[in-house]
């Protein structure tokens, strides 16, 4: 599975050279992740490692890894913050795929229609990229329209997106999805083999974290 690049959309899977030394001998700095030159402060309290998962609900490879990535947020241990924070490569469609997201949140939705955006996208073809077409598609599925307009063109979540921005420059994210682990790490699909690999080279880094 290939991670969706900033500029392009695409890229390639990471070198099967490289792939040995993650089964072998642990992943690589450099290789499999990267640490961060100026690490970022975590949003977590002290005793917990933050853990972001960075994507875009347009992105095809963020939506065929949320079933792997769910169940593996479900076996997160205690000290484990887990965060989503959807990333804007340009104003458009990426902000308002941001809004959408932080505009859930604030409404406790996340949960419910996390994944019904993602199949609304990927699946039945909507663009959802339109307020009015969002805000339809949202009442049909339960969620107050008009509410979740109001939120959509807050100044919050106008905010959040706008922090979500801030943060995805500061782990130098150029593709999703991505997961930064603690202010100090980074790793991808492209880096990782696969999104999913990506997921055990973060147990490593939350290890690697734990210890300071």
């Amino acid at each position: 599975m290939k991670t969706l690049r900033r500029r392009e959309f695409t890229a390639a899977l990471l070198s099967s050279a490289a792939l040995p030394a993650l089964a072998q001998g642990g992943p690589i700095e450099g290789t499999h992740y990267v640490r961060l030159s100026q690490p970022v402060p975590a949003n977590a309290p002290a005793g917990k490692v933050e853990v972001i998962e960075f994507f875009w609900y347009g992105c095809p490879h963020c939506n065929a890894f949320e079933p792997a990535l769910e169940a593996w947020v479900k076996r997160l241990p205690a000290d484990v913050v887990f965060h989503r924070v959807p990333v804007a490569f340009r104003e458009e469609p990426f902000g308002a795929h941001q809004r959408i997201y932080y505009a859930l949140e604030a409404m406790g939705q996340v949960q419910a229609m996390h994944r019904k955006v993602f199949y609304a996208i990927h699946t039945e073809r909507m663009r959802l990229d339109k307020v009015a077409d969002i805000a339809a598609f949202m009442g049909k599925n339960g969620v107050d329209g008009a509410k979740f307009t109001e939120l959509f063109n807050s100044f919050s979540v106008q905010t959040k997106a706008r922090q979500a921005r801030q943060l995805s420059e500061a782990y130098k994210i150029d593709g999703v999805p991505a997961i930064g682990i603690q202010g100090r790490f980074y790793t991808s699909g492209t880096l990782a083999g696969s999104p999913e690999r990506s997921l055990q080279v973060a147990d490593y880094l939350i290890a690697a974290a734990r210890k300071g």
